[in-house]
């Protein structure tokens, strides 16, 4: 298997969340959260950040919001728990601590995909992360707003057993993974991408070139 498409079995990858243990048929995994427990070795790729987005159109409609406090006053997505239907708070980094703020949404659902439609489409302010929405933003389909608050909290790790004697497969793979991902721009929205998209002072957008 070429280089790239083990990549894009990669990316594939790390929209899942693997919980507990590797298990012993198992040689490589990816987690979204802390270190799993012990019996693995686990190493940081990169960070989940969590940040506000708008599309230009709604930011044109109803104006930029300035502070956390004036999102109150626009319409605002949220996600809905898949198990239990309770309406998620936003994560937000205020003077260093994370801050759960919940909000009265105006869209709430447990499909990131259609909450990401809703956002792109201009009807809604949400929260989403880095990995579903970074493209999105280096397009300029979507405007990061109050970096101030972007939670980076938790990180994506990948993870594998201690044995002693790796295939030389896996060995391989893991070192490409780390090659490919460890602070990687393609997810993680540094300075230069997330001025990709700039607000001025009268709250219009542009996307610079």
């Amino acid at each position: 298997m070429a280089a790239s498409d083990i990549y894009g079995e990669l990316a594939r990858w790390l929209v899942r969340r693997e919980n507990g243990r590797v298990a012993e048929c198992v040689d490589v995994g990816f987690r979204i959260g802390s270190s799993t427990d012990g019996g693995v070795i686990a190493r940081r790729l990169f960070p989940v950040e969590l940040m506000i987005f708008a599309a230009p159109s709604y930011l044109e409609r109803h104006g930029v919001p300035r502070s956390q406090h004036e999102l109150a006053a626009h319409s605002c997505s949220a996600f809905r728990h898949p198990a239990t239907g309770q309406v998620l708070p936003w994560y937000l980094n205020i003077d260093g601590e994370i801050v759960h703020r919940h909000v009265s949404p105006m869209f709430a659902t447990n499909d990131t995909e259609l909450e990401i439609k809703a956002l792109l489409a201009g009807q809604v302010i949400g929260q989403a992360v880095n990995l579903s929405v970074a493209e999105h933003i280096r397009a300029g389909r979507l405007v990061p707003l109050l970096l101030q608050h972007m939670s980076g909290h938790t990180h994506v790790h990948v993870y594998y057993g201690t044995r002693a004697a790796q295939p030389r497969r896996v060995r391989a793979f893991i070192d490409l993974a780390v090659e490919r991902l460890h602070e990687t721009p393609t997810y993680m929205l540094i300075e230069k991408k997330r001025a990709l998209a700039t607000i001025f002072p009268t709250g219009k957008v542009r996307r610079l070139s």
